[in-house]
Formats: C-alpha cells, structure tokens, sequence
C-alpha cells in the first residue's frame, strides 16, 4: 500500500515481536518457520508429491481432518458415491499440503510476482462498484487459498480491513499477521467485536470478511446448506445495512499443478440484503453451494461446518463410534 495512508488503528489486531519468542519452547516453531522459507522456493512437483504422501496417510485415520471431512460430506452429498467422496477429499488434501508448502512465498516474493500468478476473473465487478464511491465487503468462502486476493488488493492500494481469529501459539500468530499485513490494511480480531470492522469499511477500507464457519447456534441461524441444515451465521445482512455496503462474493482457487491462484469476483448479490436474517443465511449457503459444485476440492471440508446441531448431538464424535 502507498507509504502516504496511516493504516493505524488503536483497535486493530496488531501482534508484536516479543523477547519472549526466543524461549526454548519457540525453538520448534523457529525451526519450522526457518526450514519452510527456502523450501518454498522448490519445485512444484516437489511440493505436490509430499503433499500427495501425506494426503494418503490422513486419509487412513479414523480420525482428523479427513474423518471431518467423510462426515461433512457425506452429509452434504448424502447420494454421491463414497467412491467420489473419497476422491474430493484426497484432492482437497493435496491441494492443502502444496499451497500451505509454497504459503511462505506470498511474502518472500514481490508484488510483480503475486500479479503475474493470479488470474482475477469479473475484476469489474468490484471495480465498478468501487468507482461510484460505495463501500464494499467481500463475501469469502473458506477456501485453501483464501487470504490470496486481499493480499493482491492490498498490493494494487485498495485499503483492506478483515476479521482473524488469533492462534495460540503467539509466534506463528505474529508471523502471520505480517504477512496478512504484508503491503498494509487493517487487521480485527473477532473478541473484539465487529464494531472496529464496521468503522473501518465505513471509513473506506473494503471489507474482506469470512462469514461461514459455525460460530454455534446462539449466534446462527438454522436454514439449508446442500442436503443438509448448517448453523450459519446471519451477519452479512447486518453488515450491509451498518455500512452501506455492496455484498460482493468472490470463491479463491489454487491450482495444485501449476501453482497459480484463480480468483473469481461475482456481481453483488441483488436483493441483499433481504428481509430477514434467515434469508441473508440462505442467499450465502446457496452462493457456498454453486462454487462447490465445481470445484469442490477448494472448499476447507475438514472444518467442523456441521458442529452445531439442533437436536444438540456431535455428528463427529458420533461418526467414531458408528
């Protein structure tokens, strides 16, 4: 982002680098974070085997990400083969372990690189919004590649302002938000409360916010998802209306073969918001479904996106013993 615009903000996320980091129990963390800059720069195919190691060995537990994501699917896609459902998850897998493998380079690599590697496809439809002077939040579905198109953004001048959850190790949280501020914008953690949010896409920042994953069922809203009802949060209505905004979703993509991003931006949702927070829930999860139908693979199924149920049961603890 240009040097001229001050990014501060008292109530932003802001970690910092702390002596404490160079306690022996941040060693590991260190080693990790030392071994993973140059490894960034191998080979592609390098990267994609590892990952395709890997992808097999988590699909043979009974447990773990690939046991959520058999549970997720199967509740989804109840009528699909298991022969399909097991494919998706494999490429899901591998598509996670190369882009998590070549992540460091989102920040190692210079602006020229991260635009000549991402494809943006309907880029007008943010564009011409923009142009008339309307705030904007971005409707972003939890793919594998998802902070990729705010980091592009941010590296083109757009002010950019988003909502984490903080990890609990405090050095890689504190990596990461140097990366995710990389070329400025701001940073706000969810304990805080969206009002920090709001202000800032009212004060003109662009809004990239990550709406669907279950946040439990006093804060959701039970309304269909695939075959399925998922607990979704009813939040980006409000936020439309709070700040004026356009709703525009978009769907992030890695191609696992060649290492670029895909980035496609939609046309802002008509009628949005609507008039109730279950139809804003529905106008979401069906946006959700269409980009999973193809490209499904993209999609975090591991997340726990059926925790809440409203019968109170844990379909995954549920799954093990079955």
């Amino acid at each position: 982002m240009k040097n001229t615009r001050n990014d501060f903000d008292p109530k932003a996320y802001n970690p910092r680098f702390q002596k404490s980091f160079l306690a022996l129990k941040y060693w590991s963390t260190w080693f990790g974070i030392l071994f993973a800059i140059p490894f960034s720069f191998m080979p592609i195919s390098l990267h994609r085997w590892l990952a395709s190691r890997a992808a097999k060995k988590i699909m043979s537990k009974t447990r773990g990400q690939a046991h959520r994501a058999r549970v997720n699917l199967t509740h989804c896609y109840p009528d699909m083969p298991e022969s399909k459902r097991e494919a998706i998850i494999e490429k899901m897998l591998v598509t996670a372990g190369t882009y998590l493998m070549r992540f460091p380079l989102l920040t190692l690599r210079s602006r020229k690189w991260l635009t000549k590697n991402t494809t943006v496809n309907g880029l007008e439809n943010f564009t011409t919004v923009k142009e008339t002077g309307q705030n904007i939040i971005f409707l972003v579905p939890h793919t594998w590649s998802v902070d990729v198109f705010a980091m592009l953004l941010a590296s083109q001048d757009h002010p950019m302002c988003t909502m984490v959850k903080s990890q609990k190790n405090a050095l890689s949280e504190w990596a990461m938000s140097k990366q995710r501020k990389h070329y400025g914008g701001r940073l706000y953690e969810r304990t805080g409360g969206i009002k920090p949010f709001i202000k800032a896409v009212n004060d003109g920042y662009t809004g990239y916010f990550l709406p669907d994953q279950d946040h439990g069922p006093k804060k959701s809203v039970f309304v269909d998802f695939c075959a399925t009802t998922k607990a979704t949060l009813p939040v980006m209505g409000f936020l439309a209306k709070a700040t004026k905004s356009k709703i525009i979703p978009l769907w992030t993509e890695f191609d696992a073969q060649t290492g670029r991003f895909v980035i496609d931006v939609y046309p802002a949702l008509n009628g949005f918001p609507t008039d109730s927070p279950e139809g804003d829930a529905v106008a979401m999860n069906q946006f959700i479904e269409k980009c999973c139908e193809g490209k499904p693979e993209q999609y975090m199924w591991n997340l726990k996106l059926l925790a809440s149920q409203q019968d109170g049961h844990d379909i995954y603890n549920k799954a093990k013993q079955s």
